[in-house]
């Protein structure tokens, strides 16, 4: 019936193609999104629930690991099978600097901020076997720390310790800053933000012309090299933050240098790395608050020398203040660092300064002890000639007369020749030993 119905509506003659165009274009707009929205829904959805899935991966994984794991022992060695431990794990090691900075030349230590990373292989920890081709598992898993659950307790990890350490703390501040990340192979990176002060032993016989070396070294702690090795990372085993070469205070970084070194010791041999910092301390402040100053007074005591020998109180004014000025100074030097045995550079100068300030003060001592002897030579002579106004004979004057008039007139020669000659002699001498000085200490 369906048939003969479309053939008689044929033969009527009526179009049935644009028929059904015209039903279709009377079809609603919302009849032909309503589809599109529930398939953009159903995708949303099922990524919604892969990616919960990845997140639910996760926390399986971190808990197939360590079921059943011992984090008391430690791993097996690179080319170990089980359950021969094989030989020691390796323990690769690289610093990012942060800071330096209170570098203490009185305690002989320094304050240092960086993030210490290492990185080993832990083969129980690998889950890359979870991984099959309907089970995808991701590159890496990390284990979160918190202040009241410490989760780096959960696997084995190196004891590492630094040998010159005095105080040591970890931050944590919003949240502890430690990173623990453990990749499908078994490799592990732990990462740890640490705020330090180490010993820095220092040789201060160029003060403040010297250059220091300060050291971070890093062993483990029960460990011998039988258990653990460390090496550095082939690549920027020390990396340095921006602008650290700049911000220290009073030194300039140098360089840092990264060392191999075995501490031995009575319970065994240990491997350990050093990281060798090159410290240059800053000149400027001492040229101008220290160098400066001191070859001003020497040259201010100089003044004396071109005043006149009856002025008295100016010129002892004028050592005494130089000189009390200069000890002063030394003190305040001296106070800033520790007391050593051997003399430094700071000491040979301030030495020879108050050595030059000294002998001015005594080169005015002499010159007013000669003009007081010029003085009394004068009135003895004085007192010697005749009363009668008449000169006496050839021969008949006393000789002591004769040698005091002498005399009288070498010394007074003499006085008058100190100053002169202190004014050539104590530049010549002090130019010539800043000569000796600076080709010294700065070669």
């Amino acid at each position: 019936t369906f048939t003969l119905g479309i053939a008689d509506a044929s033969s009527n003659g009526i179009d049935l193609k644009a028929a059904g165009q015209g039903m279709r274009n009377s079809v609603p707009l919302a009849t032909r999104i309503g589809p599109m929205l529930a398939l953009i829904c159903t995708v949303s959805t099922i990524m919604s629930a892969v990616e919960a899935k990845r997140k639910l991966k996760e926390q399986e994984i971190i808990q197939r690991i360590l079921n059943n794991y011992d984090w008391r022992v430690r791993p097996r060695g690179l080319n170990a099978s089980w359950p021969d431990t094989g030989g020691p794990v390796l323990v690769t090691v690289n610093i990012y600097l942060r800071s330096i900075s209170k570098i203490d030349d009185v305690n002989m230590e320094y304050s240092a901020q960086f993030t210490f990373r290492e990185e080993w292989v832990d083969a129980r920890l690998a889950y890359g076997r979870f991984e099959d081709e309907s089970t995808e598992v991701p590159p890496f898993v990390v284990l979160a720390t918190s202040e009241n659950a410490d989760q780096s307790q959960q696997i084995w990890m190196p004891d590492t310790f630094f040998q010159n350490e005095k105080e040591a703390r970890r931050h944590l501040i919003d949240k502890p800053n430690v990173l623990i990340r453990i990749h499908k192979d078994g490799s592990i990176l732990y990462s740890v933000r640490l705020s330090l002060v180490l010993s820095c032993p220092m040789s201060l016989e160029f003060y403040p012309l010297d250059r220091q070396n300060c050291l971070i070294d890093l062993a483990s702690y029960a460990y011998t090299t039988q258990d653990i090795k460390y090496e550095w990372k082939e690549q920027n085993p020390v990396q340095q933050k921006d602008g650290l070469r700049q911000s220290l205070p009073s030194f300039e970084l140098q360089d840092v240098v990264t060392k191999y070194c075995t501490s031995k010791t009575n319970t065994g041999e240990y491997s350990c790395l050093r990281t060798q910092m090159v410290l240059r301390r800053e000149f400027s402040y001492y040229l101008l608050q220290l160098y400066i100053p001191s070859f001003m007074l020497v040259i201010v005591s100089w003044v004396s020398f071109w005043l006149d020998k009856d002025s008295v109180p100016a010129r002892v004014t004028l050592g005494v203040t130089t000189l009390l000025t200069m000890t002063t100074q030394s003190s305040g030097i001296n106070a800033k660092l520790p007391p050593v045995s051997y003399t430094k550079a700071i000491d040979v100068w301030i030495g020879v300064c108050l050595a030059f300030i000294f002998g001015a003060l005594l080169e005015f001592a002499l010159v007013n002890y000669a003009a007081r002897k010029d003085m009394s030579c004068g009135q003895r002579m004085m007192k010697q000639l005749p009363q009668d106004g008449y000169r006496p004979l050839a021969g008949s004057q006393p000789r002591t007369s004769f040698c005091c008039r002498i005399f009288v007139r070498r010394y007074k020669e003499r006085s008058k020749r100190i100053d002169v000659v202190s004014r050539l002699v104590f530049p010549i001498g002090y130019a010539c030993f800043n000569v000796l000085y600076w080709a010294v200490y700065l070669m």
